[in-house]
């Protein structure tokens, strides 16, 4: 067998046992409550050194030699941008800054207090992480980036929990849907940034990138989307075979411009999906949107097993054990505890203000979508990449159980202890009984109400027909 093929064979067999694993995690942690999310960073990580690894053989290597890596990279890659194009298609702007306009404290608390923490945590940490590979990493954009890291939150995971515990009718459900698709969008553009800080060379460059950026951001709003919309509104049946290959050819050559400009390929995939129409019941959705948010969730867990690959838990000291519990702490304390208290002194219970922090503490694929920008902007070591995994996993595993305990003792939205015993106590029951029928009736409001149902919502949104939520999703 030629070298050409046995690379190309090799990375197919690679897939398979890719899918299989992946489609075998989920299934084992739905049944304890988890999201598709966990299962498939789990595949991941059980797919590289930090397990697999662990057995004879050195089977990582075997199974997936470093000759067809790249080459999973590649379909990992296209995965994520047609991931990261749906999510932006999905994005609400108009019911998003409804929402912010009347909780504007705790958006900013969401947002600011997790970044400030996080950039303390990076001051702490610096000096066992200032050389990656070799080069030495500037502190503003290290601190910078565990900042955006630590304030993110994964609207796609967040929406698929809202959906399974009924919460979605609730002002908690609502608002946190609101604040995680506000705090991702400001995220990303904080990430850009320090990728551009990264990748440029002295000031002249980083203007220069931000400049473009600017540009490229007044091509996509004021000719691209016009462009979209004059185009979407001539479409007829008789054009719906060729909609999803043209949609996902912008979304690819918007993430080429991105690329090239030095903010990276995501916040092209990402920005195409925000200006795309969204006329409820055309061609456009009904032809584009569904096969093209089918093919991301087929190639999503060839990202997590590449980013598994480059997980390695033992190579964690004793030392870096400690960190991870550090980087855990700030995590849930900047989040969760940040949210909780902004909404409890925004006069909401403490039932509801743990509720809404507890989902906003959520990261999960967002988050590792991130890292892996940091670790290939070489602002991470392997160590710290690790633990920063193990940070989106185990905040994001620990709000389902949490949630049900709070759910048991009284509805999201009552007001006193006394409201738990009134007639919304069926809220309780949402964790066995009411996720199939809550994802059934839909989202809750009208559009401009509800902001888009991502990807691992299970949920149709304003703009896309209902979906079937019991299929596995990322």
């Amino acid at each position: 067998m030629a070298h050409a093929e046995w690379i190309s064979v090799t990375a197919i067999g690679g897939m398979a046992l890719i899918f299989a694993v992946a489609t075998g995690f989920i299934v084992l942690l739905r049944r304890v409550g988890q999201p598709a999310v966990i299962g498939e960073i789990t595949a991941g990580i059980c797919l590289g050194p930090s397990v697999l690894g662990l057995l004879p053989g050195d089977l990582p290597e075997r199974i997936f030699p470093p000759e067809i890596r790249p080459h999973l990279g590649v379909v990992a890659q296209v995965g994520l941008l047609l991931f990261m194009f749906i999510i932006g298609w999905e994005f609400d702007t108009k019911g998003v800054s409804v929402r912010i306009r009347s909780t504007g404290t705790i958006w900013l608390t969401s947002i600011l207090l997790p970044m400030a923490l996080g950039m303390g945590l990076a001051a702490l940490i610096y000096q066992s992480h200032d050389v990656v590979n070799g080069h030495s990493i500037p502190f503003a954009e290290f601190a910078l980036f565990l900042g955006v890291a630590m304030s993110i939150t994964a609207f796609p995971v967040l929406a698929r929990i809202i959906a399974e515990h009924g919460l979605q009718p609730t002002r908690v459900g609502t608002l946190a849907l609101g604040l995680a698709a506000a705090d991702d969008v400001l995220a990303w553009c904080m990430l850009a940034v320090v990728v551009a800080m990264t990748t440029a060379t002295g000031t002249a460059g980083f203007l220069s990138v931000m400049a473009w950026s600017v540009v490229y951001l007044a091509v996509m709003l004021w000719l691209i989307r016009p462009l979209l919309a004059a185009v979407s509104r001539r479409l007829t049946p008789t054009h719906a075979p060729y909609v999803a290959v043209l949609a996902a050819a912008g979304a690819f050559a918007s993430a080429f411009a991105t690329s090239h400009i030095g903010i990276h390929a995501i916040f092209g995939a990402f920005m195409f999906g925000m200006i795309m129409p969204r006329h409820r019941d055309g061609v456009l959705q009904h032809a584009a949107f569904g096969p093209i948010e089918a093919t991301s969730k087929l190639l999503m867990p060839v990202f997590f097993v590449v980013t598994g690959l480059s997980v390695d838990l033992t190579s964690l000291t004793a030392g870096g054990v400690l960190e991870m519990a550090a980087i855990i702490v700030v995590a849930c304390v900047g989040k969760l505890g940040g949210v909780a208290l902004a909404a409890r002194l925004s006069g909401m219970h403490w039932r509801q203000s743990t509720i809404l922090g507890v989902l906003m503490n959520t990261r999960g694929l967002t988050e590792l979508v991130l890292l892996n920008v940091g670790l290939g902007l070489g602002l991470l070591s392997v160590q710290l990449f690790s633990t920063m995994v193990l940070m989106a996993l185990v905040t994001t595993a620990m709000a389902a159980p949490v949630l049900n305990v709070l759910l048991r003792r009284g509805p999201a939205d009552g007001d006193t202890d006394a409201d738990a015993g009134k007639g919304d106590r069926n809220l309780v029951h949402s964790t066995t009984g009411r996720a199939g029928s809550a994802r059934s009736a839909g989202t809750a409001g009208t559009q401009g109400e509800q902001p888009h149902a991502a990807t691992e919502s299970g949920q149709h949104t304003p703009t896309e027909p209902a979906r079937d939520p019991g299929r596995p999703s990322t």
